[in-house]
């Protein structure tokens, strides 16, 4: 289901009044950690993917949901990190119900409760990047990947809300096996060296960093080998999917 600005002008009724979902969907590409970010059609600006919850789901299945109408991937990781709830957080001129009024082509009331305060759920979402196929909603100007380290002008708080999602992100890695949703089935160790430099930002030395992991038992050594070059072939390994759910649910020391 697509969230609608016009579904929620013409059924107010639909959805819970003051309180919406922000995802921050990350993906991980060519050494970097990138962020997937809407822009509607009436403002300069961009905004972290998110809706209005509907009043017969839950708050995970308004998360879930909107990050799979986004990726059009199902079952994505989804953790719940924060909650936004100053009072000004959705304020900004381009919201506004003249700019609704010209993108609708309805009377939308100054009143309407979308232009009220609102306390914000903050949910990141962790997927491979290669996998996913960006879904522009019908109000969209835009809809796709920046680079966490080279963002575009952001809307209301969402700079907090993608700082705050980061911030928990490189938290939870050194505890949980999280990596495995950013990277492809098969990896190199260099390639998930690579992938938790980035997300922490510093330097790890590599062979500690390797020693670590595989002694966590987390991640399989397998047969294959990937070519990269004249005498280069490096060993393949994949993530132990009973290990990395066991992970999940009770923690492991990851911490480089």
């Amino acid at each position: 289901m697509e969230y609608s600005e016009i579904e929620i002008i013409t059924h107010p009724d639909r959805y819970l009044h003051h309180i919406q979902v922000d995802n921050v969907i990350f993906g991980y590409h060519d050494k970097e950690l990138k962020v997937l970010l809407q822009q509607t059609i009436t403002t300069s600006k961009w905004t972290v993917t998110g809706g209005y919850v509907g009043r017969d789901e839950s708050i995970e299945e308004a998360a879930a949901r909107i990050s799979s109408s986004r990726t059009g991937l199902k079952n994505l990781f989804l953790q719940q990190f924060r909650c936004f709830g100053n009072p000004d957080r959705a304020t900004d001129a381009e919201k506004n119900p003249e700019n609704l009024r010209k993108l609708s082509g309805i009377e939308v009331p100054e009143d309407l409760w979308i232009f009220d305060r609102f306390v914000s759920v903050g949910f990141y979402t962790l997927t491979e990047f290669s996998t996913v196929e960006i879904k522009k909603w019908s109000l969209d100007a835009a809809c796709q990947w920046w680079p966490v380290s080279d963002l575009p002008l952001l809307m209301f708080d969402h700079k907090l809300v993608i700082s705050e999602a980061l911030r928990t992100l490189r938290m939870h890695i050194a505890f949980y096996p999280i990596g495995y949703e950013l990277l492809p089935e098969k990896f190199t160790l260099p390639e998930i060296h690579a992938l938790y430099q980035t997300i922490l930002g510093r330097s790890l030395d590599e062979r500690n960093f390797q020693r670590k992991l595989l002694a966590s038992g987390i991640v399989l050594k397998l047969k294959e080998t990937r070519p990269i070059g004249p005498h280069r072939a490096p060993y393949l390994y994949k993530f132990d999917q009973e290990k990395y759910n066991e992970g999940l649910q009770s923690g492991i020391v990851l911490a480089f």
